[in-house]
Formats: structure tokens, C-alpha cells, sequence
């Protein structure tokens, strides 16, 4: 049974950071690229945040995001991580970990295993 589970999310002001992970069990880790998506209030569709390649050569990071997160990886422990620094309030939403199958990365189509996320909540 695959399992992505999340944490580290929470409630932060503006300005702080916080450090997300997803641990990966029943999947081949090190062979998947791995992603960070988010779904904000009110939105219906999961918004891509960062990827990275399974040897961790390729990222690539959504405009909003770049420069202030980080996505990294350890094959050894199943771990994903995404290191979130200035935070704004627009960057509040639950944010999921996914693996990468087929396609393009940045959409959700791409992917066929999901977390269930994690709620970071930004106060002004």
C-alpha cells in the first residue's frame, strides 16, 4: 500500500518559515520525481509549487515561489522536503506531496499518488 504523509505545517506570521515533509512508503522513492502542490482557500484545483527530479539533478519551482522555497529530497530516509522561508499570507493552503508518473511536471494530471496534506495557515 503506497502512503505519502505530510507534516510540519502550521500557523506562522508573516515573514517566518516553515519546513515541510512527506515520508513515502510501498513506492520506489529514489526512481520517482517528486512534487509539492497547494490548494489555497476557496480554490478548486491544487496549484503546482516545486518538483524534483529522483536524482535530484532537475527542480523547477512556480514564479511565486521562487527564491524563497526550497524543495530537497532524501532517497535514504523516503523523505520529501520543502523548506518555505518569507512567508506571505498568500502562501496559506494545504500543500500535498505527490509522485511523479507520466507528463508534464508542473500538472496535477502528471502524478498518481497523493498525500493528504498539510495546512500551513500565514497571518499578517
Amino acid at each position: 500500500q503506497v502512503q505519502l504523509v505530510e507534516s510540519g505545517g502550521g500557523m506562522v506570521q508573516a515573514g517566518g518559515s516553515l519546513r515541510l515533509s512527506c515520508v513515502v512508503s510501498g513506492l520506489s522513492f529514489s526512481r520517482r520525481a517528486m512534487a509539492w502542490f497547494r490548494q489555497a482557500p476557496g480554490k478548486e484545483r491544487e496549484e503546482f509549487v516545486a518538483v524534483l527530479t529522483r536524482n535530484s539533478i532537475y527542480t523547477n519551482y512556480a514564479d511565486s515561489v521562487k527564491g524563497r522555497f526550497t524543495i530537497s529530497r532524501d532517497n535514504a530516509k523516503n523523505t520529501l522536503y520543502l523548506q518555505m522561508d518569507s512567508l506571505t499570507p498568500e502562501d496559506t493552503a494545504v500543500y500535498f506531496c505527490a509522485a511523479h508518473y507520466s507528463g508534464s511536471y508542473s500538472l496535477r494530471g502528471s502524478y498518481d499518488f497523493w498525500g493528504q496534506g498539510t495546512q500551513v495557515t500565514v497571518s499578517s
